[in-house]
C-alpha cells in the first residue's frame, strides 16, 4: 500500500509523519507540500510533490494533477498529522477524484493503526 501524507509549515507536526512513514512498510511514499516542504528529510525514500495553489479548489487541482498515474493500488494509508483543515480537504477530495481509497493512518505507542 502506498502512503500519502501533507507536509504542512509546522514542523512540530512533521515527526508523526516521519514514524508513520518509518514505522510501516510501504511500497511507495508520497509527501506534498509547498517549497519550505521540501526541507524534511528521512531515511527512507520519498517522492515530493510541491504544490503552490492557495484557494483550496485550486490546491485539490494541483494535487490531483501531479498525482495522477502515480497511485498504484486501489487505496492508499494516509496520514493527516501535518498540515491545515483545508490542506487535508484538497487532499482527500483530489485522493478520492483518482480514484483511491483511503485508509486514515496513524502512530501510536502500541505501532501504527488504520483508522
Amino acid at each position: 500500500m502506498e502512503l500519502v501524507a501533507f507536509l504542512g509549515i509546522g514542523k512540530g507536526t512533521w515527526g508523526q509523519v516521519s514514524g508513520v512513514m518509518n514505522q510501516g512498510e510501504w511500497d511507495k511514499i508520497f509527501l506534498i507540500g509547498n517549497n519550505f516542504a521540501k526541507q524534511f528529510t528521512s531515511q527512507k525514500d520519498f517522492e515530493f510533490i510541491e504544490v503552490n495553489s492557495s484557494r483550496i479548489s485550486e490546491l485539490k487541482d494541483e494535487i490531483l494533477k501531479k498525482l495522477q498515474g502515480k497511485i498504484k493500488g486501489t487505496e492508499v494509508a494516509l496520514t493527516i498529522a501535518s498540515g491545515t483543515g483545508k490542506e487535508h480537504m484538497a487532499l482527500i477530495s483530489a485522493l478520492l477524484s483518482l480514484p483511491a481509497g483511503i485508509r486514515f493512518t496513524a502512530l501510536t505507542k502500541d505501532g501504527i493503526i488504520f483508522l
